[in-house]
């Protein structure tokens, strides 16, 4: 798929000023993931079943 065709969006945490933030979009397939400062940069695909492992890990670890 390409990047042009997903839905690219921020978290909610991010800052308004769009430093030093990362960038996800779904498909079926796969979760992309980007440097929100170089969009066109290097990116990262991972298997939803993965992606939902590192969410719950990262959750998990919030102090």
């Amino acid at each position: 798929m390409s990047s042009t065709a997903l839905d690219w969006f921020k978290s909610s945490y991010s800052g308004s000023s769009g430093d030093d933030c990362v960038e996800v979009a779904a498909c079926p397939a796969a979760i992309h993931i980007r440097d929100s400062k170089d969009r066109a940069g290097p990116r990262l695909a991972l298997a939803p079943s993965a992606w939902g492992a590192f969410v719950a890990y990262a959750t998990a670890r919030r102090d």
